[in-house]
């Protein structure tokens, strides 16, 4: 491990080894002004990451295709050698996204968004305990399902819309991670409260800010230890490419998440993270649009009488509303919706559609809509008829009488 880490230190970075080992408390509490401080978040997201304002120099970074680099000797600190350490064509993207959600250092991306839940989770240690949402991801829930049964590690499940219950399970927990809001129920939690009683139980913070992009939500700035995001879905926005990213105010942390990327070898394609970068370029545009998109959808839906419940952030009537309110810059794109009738008057919605893509992913600029139910690794508690909506950026009347016309034939 020792040989690895020496050499993948990111260009921006000073290793732990010249600052004496742990990052400090007042880094982690106190971090660096990210580029383009003082600049509004879509501003950030369209030059971050851009090449230095040469003369004749590109206005994007280059892809640079290559597995390995010229190398003799020992590498000096962020020399690159070997593309599984680094390469130049992830640097940008991993600075682009530490900025919008103003983080200390540079980020750290992988191949996918379950390979940074990987790195996440090798925070617990074997007879460990972590502590999650019960509504969390399916795939997260069944990795944390692998952690429990290979290495004896506790998982402890939560409802994290409630702060009260959620608290009482941090005792012993060496990792918390949240979702917020939550894949695919909505929930909404207090993020201060929790990240603030964590720490007092000795705990790690990790949030996955996949749903509300670090445009509406920026957990670093309430104190958690970790942000994660699967990549896939807004940041990169166009469903073309799998990757996931890990950022964090501590450059510890960060060193210790870019070892286990290079030893497990859970690396991105270069040319995969240029066209997430590409994507980021628009995500404030996208992220508006679908966003207002969503709200008015959720609204007539709540109105249609052949829908039995919704859940969206965004409606005064919805149980996380007042909470999301405070907490966020907006309230996303993500509806949660309950047509009249079981599972087969759901799939029926689904078979009817034609604008609609039925299809598993979300954040792109395509509308999608799946029965969550219908992967048996889905929690038990959601609801056998709930359809999980990504509503993109298509003309919302078009969106409107699509959905309408389905929901018409029940």
């Amino acid at each position: 491990m020792t040989g690895d880490t020496q050499n993948f230190t990111h260009p921006s970075q000073t290793s732990d080894s010249q600052r004496g080992g742990e990052a400090s408390a007042d880094s982690a509490k106190e971090p660096e002004s990210p580029h383009g401080a003082g600049l509004a978040p879509a501003t950030v997201a369209v030059t971050s990451g851009r090449p230095d304002r040469v003369q004749g120099s590109p206005v994007n970074p280059p892809i640079v295709m290559s597995s390995t680099y010229v190398s003799q000797g020992v590498a000096a600190p962020g020399e690159l050698m070997y593309t599984r350490m680094d390469t130049e064509t992830w640097q940008p993207f991993e600075q682009a996204v530490a900025d919008l959600e103003q983080a200390a250092v540079p980020g750290v991306v992988f191949g996918s968004g379950m390979a940074a839940i990987a790195a996440v989770f090798s925070f617990v240690p074997a007879g460990g305990k972590v502590v999650l949402p019960r509504h969390a991801y399916q795939v997260t829930l069944g990795f944390a399902q692998d952690l429990a049964e290979r290495y004896d590690v506790r998982v402890e499940k939560v409802d994290v819309a409630d702060t009260e219950s959620t608290i009482a399970a941090f005792e012993g927990a060496d990792l918390v991670l949240i979702e917020s809001p939550t894949n695919p129920m909505l929930e909404v939690a207090d993020l201060p409260a929790l990240i603030d009683a964590a720490h007092s139980a000795g705990a790690l913070v990790a949030v996955d800010n996949t749903f509300a992009t670090p445009l509406l939500q920026r957990p670093l700035s309430m104190g958690a230890d970790l942000v994660l995001h699967s990549a896939t879905k807004y940041l990169a926005g166009h469903s073309d490419v799998v990757l996931g990213i890990v950022v964090s105010n501590s450059e510890h942390l960060v060193n210790t998440v870019r070892a286990y990327r290079t030893l497990h070898g859970s690396i991105a394609g270069p040319f995969e993270v240029w066209l997430a970068l590409r994507g980021l370029r628009t995500l404030a545009l996208r992220v508006r649009a679908a966003g207002e998109n969503a709200l008015e959808l959720a609204r007539r839906l709540e109105a249609h009488p052949k829908v039995a419940a919704v859940r969206f952030p965004g409606l005064p009537t919805d149980p996380g509303h007042e909470r999301a309110a405070a907490l966020m810059g907006g309230f996303g794109a993500i509806i949660g919706l309950e047509p009249v009738g079981g599972l087969e008057e759901a799939d029926k919605v689904i078979a009817a559609l034609n604008v609609w893509t039925p299809a598993t992913s979300l954040g792109g600029v395509e509308s999608t809509i799946e029965r969550r139910r219908r992967f048996a690794t889905e929690s038990q508690t959601v609801p056998e008829n709930l359809l999980r909506m990504s509503v993109g950026i298509e003309d919302v009347e078009d969106l409107w009488a699509d959905l309408a016309g389905a929901l018409d034939q029940l």
